[in-house]
């Protein structure tokens, strides 16, 4: 049963995003459901759920929205846009959106992080969200064609025009986010301000490097794939075939689907230690009486880089589920350790080395 509103609002509290003055509510909405497309995807939105799903989230205490141009043929954008046009609430929102992927089809200039194509791209996002200005204007990922040069001076034009508040990077490494960090500062040029990227219990790669970048250069992480795909809820069950209509379950069935956003059934489903993570999951759940899910979640909105944490939603009672970890409870520093132990990933060379040379010095 979906909890009231009312017993939600205010639970979601207001962290400054980086070292920026700007302030936003510890739980984003990301939009990657919102929209139909064309791949099949079970779980996506029309207008009317999208909207009814904004509704909620904002009448909870959210204010930033994440999307891309790149999502479901620009469909969420436009289900943002047209939401904020009938609320008429633009300037109480901080929305954030993205751009990378080709979103022009035989273009050769329709993707990457070119002058051309990033000014043509910010034209085609303020249209579809109705918008005159971006809050937060990101980066899809790392083009390994344009020089990074070209990509900052143009994005530090976006922000010079007014046309976007605040620039920052996604899906990008540790070496690549602290380039950015320092040609910004050689440039002379607006600060990057947050970082993007996958991170979560079953996904914490991000620990090599990224964070430290993060931690050190007064960058926010915003963590994607909190709940990688339903994982990290406990409706996978070992032993048993995922539910058709679930994207793992989907995936599973068409491979040609899998990326790091859409994990197959057969990615997890052999591995013991993901199940033995579940098992301490739910065990901490229950001494809060909280799900598997807002466990992972505050797991993540108790690390110290990360002002909010990315969540999507197809149902108005998946927002609600989510939105439960956002305030008015904590993981203990033992529960804490305990997830962070049940979790662990190998440490590869050098950082290995590195970690137990430093062990040995502070003996």
């Amino acid at each position: 049963m979906a909890r009231s509103a009312a017993s939600l609002i205010g639970r979601l509290k207001y962290n400054y995003l980086g070292n920026s003055g700007l302030r936003v509510s510890n739980i984003c909405l990301g939009t990657f459901t919102f929209g139909e497309g064309n791949s099949g995807r079970p779980g996506q939105c029309g207008e009317n759920l999208s909207h009814q799903i904004l509704d909620r989230y904002v009448e909870c205490g959210g204010n930033f929205i994440d999307t891309a141009d790149s999502y479901n043929d620009g469909l969420s954008e436009k289900y943002v846009g047209s939401w904020m046009a009938k609320r008429k609430n633009r300037d109480s929102m901080v929305v954030a959106t993205k751009c990378w992927y080709n979103t022009k089809p035989g273009d050769p200039n329709g993707a990457g992080l070119g002058r051309k194509h990033i000014l043509w791209n910010i034209e085609q996002s303020l249209q579809r969200l109705q918008t005159d200005y971006i809050d937060l204007y990101q980066i899809h990922c790392w083009d390994n064609k344009t020089p990074i040069q070209e990509t900052l001076r143009t994005m530090d034009d976006l922000v010079r025009s007014g046309k976007v508040r605040y620039v920052g990077a996604s899906n990008v490494t540790g070496w690549q986010m602290l380039k950015i960090v320092y040609e910004c500062k050689n440039m002379g040029l607006n600060p990057w301000i947050s970082l993007q990227a996958q991170y979560s219990l079953l996904s914490r790669t991000l620990e090599l490097e990224a964070i430290d970048v993060c931690r050190n250069e007064g960058v926010a992480l915003l963590p994607w794939g909190a709940l990688k795909s339903g994982w990290l809820t406990g409706k996978y069950k070992q032993g048993q075939a995922p539910p058709e209509d679930t994207r793992v379950g989907f995936v599973e069935a068409d491979r040609r689907f899998e990326r790091e956003s859409h994990p197959s059934y057969s990615k997890f489903a052999n591995n013991p230690r993901v199940f033995t993570l579940l098992e301490g999951m739910a065990r901490i759940g229950r001494e809060h009486d909280k799900s598997i899910a807002e466990v992972a979640i505050r797991w993540l909105l108790q690390k110290d880089t990360i002002p909010s944490v990315l969540i999507g939603a197809k149902t108005i009672q998946q927002l609600d589920c989510n939105l439960g970890a956002a305030n008015g409870w904590e993981l203990s520093d033992q529960q804490m350790s305990d997830l962070d132990d049940l979790s662990r990933i190998e440490l590869p060379y050098p950082y290995n080395m590195i970690k137990a040379l430093n062990e040995d010095r502070n003996r």
